[in-house]
């Protein structure tokens, strides 16, 4: 984890010293086997929450962007106390009203998504790797850099 930090720091001060913004991409953390289809987020969920304010906490995060979800709204929230950053919302199916903010950044972004979602919000930053995201899988940490020829990183923070 310390070393996921480490790389984070270094990429993002090379990013902002070529004033390109960078948009971290991550989906929900763990969500509770209850709650319909608006989970809170389980145990592991919000430690994994915790662990990402950890990894962004010298990232240098200006917004945070999230769907309606609280699922998404409550992975969002660890690093939103720690950059002092009050999340946006933006609908989970409205990928071009968050696409058009993150083209407005002057900073970097926190967007924490839906496995369904993200694919769709990296092919509409300019990336055309495809994106899958398996249902089991919370860990994918995607970094884009905006710009004339956008480039992804393609990371994992396990528990």
């Amino acid at each position: 984890m310390k070393v996921l930090a480490l790389f984070l720091l270094v990429f993002v001060s090379v990013s902002t010293a070529s004033a390109q913004p960078v948009v971290v991409i991550v989906r929900h953390a763990e969500k509770a086997a209850n709650g319909g289809n608006d989970p809170d987020l389980s145990s592991p969920g919000r430690a994994r929450a915790e662990a990402l304010a950890r990894i962004l906490k010298d990232s240098g995060i200006t917004a945070i962007f999230t769907s309606e979800f609280k699922r998404t709204r409550e992975t969002a929230a660890p690093t939103a106390t720690s950059a002092h950053v009050t999340p946006t919302v933006v609908a989970a199916k409205d990928t071009a009203a968050l696409v058009t903010k993150l083209h407005q950044l002057n900073g970097n972004a926190l967007v924490v998504g839906h496995g369904d979602t993200i694919p769709n919000i990296v092919k509409a930053l300019g990336i055309n790797s495809p994106i899958n995201i398996p249902d089991a899988d919370y860990s994918e940490l995607l970094i884009v850099i905006l710009g004339d020829k956008p480039q992804l990183f393609r990371l994992h923070y396990p528990l």
